[in-house]
């Protein structure tokens, strides 16, 4: 075996393995950040979701009761998924005796000023038929 001739290395330099990993660094990093992201869209969407519930629920619940509300401002709170939320009812007149208009505002109770879901709708008087 002659001792001049080199033996030819194979492998990675420090210089190399350090900078596959600085890019891996990076890809991870932005990774994690867009799991992040999604993740708080998630909660943000199924919060929406669920004040969207509240506010059909209680359109199809005037709805199915006939109710026929006075003029002016109701309010409540509801859960739903879990999720505590408060609903505010505005009913107003139209142009047509017959038709009540519903606007049906939800919100969470930390933040009433910051609105999730506006429903709106219109109720209708139906004369009531009593058999003779």
């Amino acid at each position: 075996m002659n001792l001049r001739h080199k033996r030819k290395q194979s492998g990675f330099t420090l210089l190399e393995t350090l900078v596959a990993l600085a890019i891996l660094a990076i890809a991870l990093g932005a990774t994690l950040r867009a799991t992040g992201a999604s993740t708080a869209h998630v909660d943000a969407l199924r919060l929406r979701l669920a004040a969207d519930w509240v506010a059909q629920n209680r359109l199809a619940l005037h709805t199915a009761r006939g109710d026929w509300l006075p003029e002016g401002l109701q309010e409540g709170d509801d859960t739903q998924a879990g999720i505590p939320l408060h609903w505010e009812e505005k009913i107003s007149s139209t142009p047509n005796p017959a038709f009540r208009r519903i606007d049906i505002r939800v919100s969470t109770g930390d933040e009433p000023h910051h609105e999730l879901r506006q429903l709106s709708g219109f109720l209708v008087q139906f004369r009531r038929w009593i058999p003779r």
